[in-house]
């Protein structure tokens, strides 16, 4: 077969009935035609590969969205349901409003995210357990690309941010209560009111716990969107990269091809 590879396509051409310089029992049409075969089945190869390539990326998708969206929502409910809120204290009411909505809006958006992990997984997992190459064309995964895309970015992107927010808020729901408007030990245990009157008012330890923990998770959040921003682009331009080799790959073969139906035509 190595004599047939390195025969030139410029050469003169061979009769139909010509055999190959092996002497194999296969003319030169023949061994273009099998080269052909070779070529197409090659490729046919490789597309199976990329398509089950991207059937384990769904599922992997699908997998930590369902995780995630699982931890997420049960830490928001789990933060409603045990926030005790001060019957004494008058909380602003747009702190409130905005607490009640992130967390409703956060424990939605990951029972979204899961509903449709939950729906699609199995399908994509029964798929992926059957040891056929041909058997991928039966999962859901490229039809339903478009949920599972949404999933992944409900529960990583949306989600996060909606958690981070989520963490904000409880910590002035929790810690703006404190010391204020109430006088400290010392200054109710002074026996002269001009000395008492005198005395500076406490600090509001609560509104700066909370204002600290809101830098805090302002500077996270900023750090989160920069490495997102950064990851997705280093990941299409990954994309971009495998895309321009199969181009340059299918240019080869076409090329290939090309010099194969001219042997045909001299023929």
């Amino acid at each position: 077969m190595s004599s047939e590879l390195n025969m030139p396509m410029g050469s003169p051409a061979l009769g139909a009935s010509e055999r190959a310089p092996d002497g194999g029992g296969m003319d030169y049409r023949d061994w273009v035609r099998r080269s052909y075969l070779e070529l197409v089945s090659s490729n046919h190869h490789s597309a199976q590969a990329l398509s089950w390539r991207k059937l384990y990326l769904s599922r992997a998708k699908l997998k930590a969205s369902s995780r995630t969206s699982a931890l997420l929502s049960g830490f928001a409910m789990v933060a409603m349901v045990e926030v005790q809120l001060e019957t004494q204290y008058s909380y602003p009411r747009v702190l409130l409003i905005a607490f009640s909505v992130c967390t409703t809006v956060l424990v939605a958006v990951h029972l979204i995210a899961l509903l449709i992990s939950t729906c699609i997984l199995p399908s994509v997992e029964a798929v992926s357990n059957i040891h056929n190459l041909n058997s991928v064309s039966e999962s859901p995964h490229e039809r339903m690309h478009h949920y599972i895309e949404l999933a992944w970015g409900f529960s990583t992107a949306l989600g996060i941010l909606l958690f981070l927010a989520e963490v904000v808020l409880l910590c002035w729901v929790k810690f703006l209560p404190i010391d204020s408007g109430r006088p400290s030990s010392c200054c109710t245990t002074t026996v002269s009111p001009a000395v008492t009157s005198s005395t500076p008012a406490p600090p509001n330890v609560g509104w700066e716990a909370a204002l600290a923990s809101t830098i805090i998770m302002v500077l996270v959040g900023v750090i989160f969107v920069v490495f997102t921003v950064y990851f997705y682009r280093s990941l299409v331009r990954h994309k971009t990269e495998r895309h321009h080799q199969e181009i340059e790959e299918l240019h080869k073969i076409k090329v290939q091809l090309d010099g194969h139906e001219r042997g045909l035509q001299n023929v």
